[in-house]
């Protein structure tokens, strides 16, 4: 490695840590503020916090690294600038291209680090954090979720669900049992599929057994459709089932199998699943936006203009990519279009920016 590739890599390594920590910081105590009244109404002590917000802070590190990336490889090249450091390397018969190399070599690096990091470390603490949230703080130790396969209980009822469609708010193969004080079944209900309409269940193809106080016998009816509360709401499945993020790529990959054997609909887990490989890209992708505006000439405009300008170019690619996913979530692209398409968008424009460099 030259002296010039191991300068660069140290300096933005460095710069990359402290933006990092910086943010993390930050997003840390006003998630601490937050919540604090949650947890101390839940009576639990502050170091419960504090361990939800340790298990949080690896998702947040995975989300914003590539911005950091983006920040970090400004800051560098415009205290280079600043200093004509780039100016001397030019004239000593330094290329373009020998400056920017080691940058997209340490930008492939971090993609490559982001991706296992999300792989590995992010599905286990994430799904740490859910259970303090979920059991600990919300009191939701009765609902449970295994898969597809979700499970909850209240006082008189029993509640199991084969599959939840969170984005057409319905719940396929639904099981109710209810029990009286003497936790005897009274009532139970079968249906093929419920959708959520106004303040209740639209259930179809319901089957519904009733106990018969005299004869001890259940009376059975056929229900072609029937309104049902059921006491569950579409938000109270949506924070018991596994988020995509909790799975790993491998685990996704097969979740998204058995959906789709199963015949439900797994078209938001596809998009989650390309996602999961499309993302870490950003970090190699923003590194060469990063060059293309700092070789420009942008940060000779100043510091703070330089990474405003760059702060505004990560904030248009996470909502051009939000959208891209959400017209996939809704079928109108498909799942990995709708993933790759803002890293294809903005690689293009890092690499123009680099072409028509003076």
């Amino acid at each position: 490695m030259s002296i010039i590739a191991r300068y660069l890599t140290l300096e933005i390594c460095k710069y990359v840590g402290f933006v990092l920590a910086v943010v993390v910081g930050i997003y840390v105590a006003v998630d601490f503020f937050e919540k604090i009244d949650d947890f101390l109404e839940a009576g639990l002590p502050l170091s419960k916090a504090f361990i939800f917000l340790i298990f949080k802070a690896p998702f947040i590190i995975a989300q914003i690294l590539p911005v950091c990336v983006l920040l970090a490889v400004l800051i560098v090249f415009g205290l280079m600038t600043r200093t004509n450091e780039i100016v001397a390397l030019k004239s000593s018969g330094v290329s373009l291209w020998q400056m920017l190399k080691p940058v997209f070599c340490l930008g492939l690096l971090f993609s490559i680090f982001l991706f296992f990091f999300s792989e590995v470390i992010v599905p286990i603490t994430v799904g740490k954090a859910n259970q303090i949230w979920l059991r600990e703080v919300r009191n939701r130790s009765d609902a449970v979720s295994r898969g597809k396969n979700i499970w909850l209980r209240d006082d008189r009822q029993i509640t199991h669900i084969s599959y939840y469609d969170k984005k057409e708010k319905a719940i396929f193969d639904l099981t109710v049992y209810y029990f009286d004080d003497d936790f005897k079944l009274v009532r139970r209900i079968d249906a093929e599929k419920g959708i959520f309409e106004g303040d209740k269940w639209c259930l179809s193809e319901l089957i519904e057994q009733t106990l018969d106080r005299k004869s001890k016998n259940y009376n059975v009816v056929l229900h072609d459709e029937i309104p049902e509360t059921l006491g569950l709401l579409p938000e109270d499945l949506e924070t018991v089932i596994k988020k995509s993020e909790e799975m790993s790529f491998k685990e996704l990959l097969e979740y998204v199998r058995k959906v789709e054997s199963e015949g439900y609909d797994a078209t938001t887990y596809q998009v989650d699943l390309h996602a999961k490989v499309a993302f870490p890209f950003v970090c190699v992708i923003l590194c060469i936006v990063g060059t293309g505006i700092a070789v420009r000439g942008k940060m000779k405009e100043g510091m703070p203009i330089g990474i405003a300008y760059g702060i505004g170019i990560a904030f248009l690619y996470w909502i051009f990519h939000s959208f891209c996913v959400s017209l996939g979530y809704g079928e109108m692209l498909p799942p990995w279009i709708a993933a790759w398409t803002a890293n294809l968008v903005f690689l293009c424009f890092g690499v123009f920016n680099l072409l028509n460099v003076e």
